[in-house]
């Protein structure tokens, strides 16, 4: 019997192999496609794939990749040297900023000592100090949710290890943690109105914590972002000025061993710097509370070196190219962010996304079918933070969102197509509330449904009113196409997303050859026809908007 990873693949290989050759018409209003070129497309990503070869070099020989820290700016340079030997040309770190510093982990290690030993799973904050050495201090419970909770802990904090949130409330896992869509469920999203059914990279468990008031964990709504950045600084200059030694929490998710975090400090030269920070497993916090509850005086020892990277204060994406032949200057993207956080190796987010958009690259390369347009890769830095990198290059090239005055390259970019959902197969493509649209996207879909994609979403989608949650939306937002894929969600929100089980092992082969197969024949098809996709509706200016 076939595994499950290579079930798919092998699915698509026989179907490419039984493929017939020449064009057809899937429906009034779609295309014709070039079944030939799906052959080849078919072949090169199933029988050929280099996809996770890719992502073994981002995730474990680069490792995590924090924005513009030594790791990421290291996987940049091995992405770029890459796509010269696939043959790709103009390819280059293009540089947006200010960003501020980078960060990385050097050593974690933390433990606790009294009343009796155990090691602590967990990791650092990013952009948080390192201990200089072995740390080894009474702990001390001091949940700070507001600045109202600052009187109560002064003077009470120096030297000690401070647990700086509630205990969480733990439950007994009774459903799987990982998700498959079935055909039904994919159907059913393409007839509810998008802005209604909830949102989210779906695969949570039900009753997962959510963020709670002052946790300072990542958002892409910039309001919120703005003020939770007050708070956490804040909190970071009330700590430092107690001496607190340590900061600790339980994560904002995750139990059993995961641990979902991401940063407590700035990248920001001007914010207040705190103290160390980690994130460990829920049920080691909470014991530590309830040995402080029960009279006990546990202590503990943390051991953290990071390294900040100062040098360039600049952000970048990674940018390459297929040059089209008769309409060079008609521009066609593919990407996803390559900036991850620390606690795993950011296979899933966005090790896959990135690997994807790579191997629709190679394998377009590598096929050397002609393509009218020009074909873009481009990976981009500091999403995790906001989608800077993102923001800052459609509004450099395109148009800024606060006077909407559009450069030339504005009417030349046709598409930009985004893979940021983790490891699941594509099983639809959003319209985003174009009819036409949908039905040039149900053309290609067709002679591909056996590999799993079946279906157009979003033709109820209205504007983009905000850029959030992946880099497509940084177009979107601008009246550019951005375009996202509905992925199987997995484990994506149960175990992998921004948490230390963020790694190789939790990508499904098969799945994230299915994406770079679809990601090419989507880029193909947009560079090689007559005519431009339909263009959504340019926005008018928002001279309040705070993009990059």
């Amino acid at each position: 019997m076939i595994g499950l990873k290579n079930k798919l693949a092998a699915v698509a290989c026989a179907a490419a192999v039984v493929m017939g050759q020449g064009s057809f018409a899937q429906e009034a209003g779609g295309d014709k496609v070039d079944l030939t070129t799906l052959n080849a497309i078919k072949r090169e990503a199933f029988e050929r794939s280099q996809v996770m070869e890719n992502l073994y070099y981002m995730s474990e020989v680069y490792g995590p990749r924090v924005n513009n820290s030594s790791n990421h700016r290291a996987a940049a340079e091995w992405a770029m040297k890459q796509m010269k030997e696939w043959g790709l040309q103009n390819v280059h770190l293009e540089s947006w900023g200010p960003f501020g510093y980078g960060w990385q982990i050097k050593k974690f290690y933390g433990a606790l000592e009294t009343p009796a030993y155990a090691s602590l799973i967990g990791f650092p904050l990013a952009w948080t100090p390192g201990t200089e050495g072995p740390v080894t201090a009474e702990a001390v419970w001091a949940p700070l949710h507001t600045e109202r909770d600052f009187e109560k802990y002064k003077g009470k904090l120096k030297g000690k290890i401070v647990l700086i949130f509630d205990p969480r409330e733990l439950e007994m896992h009774t459903e799987a943690e990982a998700k498959r869509l079935t055909d039904a469920e994919v159907m059913a999203r393409t007839i509810t109105n998008d802005v209604s059914r909830p949102g989210g990279f779906g695969g949570a468990r039900p009753g997962a914590a959510a963020p709670r008031p002052g946790d300072i964990t990542p958002t892409t709504t910039s309001t919120a972002a703005a003020t939770g950045m007050v708070l956490r600084n804040k909190i970071n200059k009330f700590l430092k000025d107690e001496g607190a030694a340590v900061a600790i929490t339980p994560g904002y998710n995750g139990d059993g061993g995961t641990v979902f975090a991401s940063y407590g400090g700035s990248q920001n030269p001007n914010d207040p710097v705190g103290p160390p920070m980690a994130a460990i497993t829920p049920e080691q916090y909470n014991r530590v509370v309830r040995l402080l509850q029960h009279g006990e005086h546990p202590k503990l020892t943390f051991d953290i070196q990071v390294d900040y990277q100062k040098d360039d204060l600049n952000g970048f994406n990674v940018i390459g190219e297929i040059p089209g032949t008769t309409k060079a200057d008609e521009v066609v993207m593919v990407g996803g962010h390559f900036d991850s956080w620390q606690g795993g190796t950011g296979a899933t987010d966005n090790g896959t996304g990135s690997s994807v958009a790579m191997e629709a690259m190679r394998i377009l390369a590598t096929i050397k079918k002609p393509m009218a347009r020009t074909v873009r890769v481009a990976l981009w830095g500091g999403e995790e933070e906001g989608l800077y990198g993102s923001l800052a290059y459609v509004q450099k090239h395109y148009a800024p969102r606060t006077t909407m005055v559009k450069t030339p390259e504005y009417d030349k970019l046709d598409v930009y197509f985004n893979d940021d959902s983790g490891s699941g197969r594509f099983r639809a493509v959003s319209a985003l509330g174009s009819d036409e649209m949908a039905s040039i996207f149900r053309s290609w879909i067709e002679p591909i449904k056996d590999v799993g994609i079946i279906a157009v979403t979003g033709q109820t989608a209205g504007a983009t009113k905000a850029p959030g949650g992946t880099d497509s939306t940084s177009f979107s937002w601008i009246g550019l196409n951005g375009i996202g894929f509905m992925q199987d969600p997995l484990e994506y929100g149960s175990r992998t997303h921004h948490s230390n089980m963020d790694l190789y092992d939790r990508v499904q082969k098969g799945d994230v050859m299915q994406g770079s197969m679809i990601e090419a024949w989507f880029a193909y098809n947009a560079a090689t026809r007559a005519e431009m996709l339909p263009r959504i509706e340019t926005p008018k200016p928002d001279p309040t908007a705070k993009g990059f």
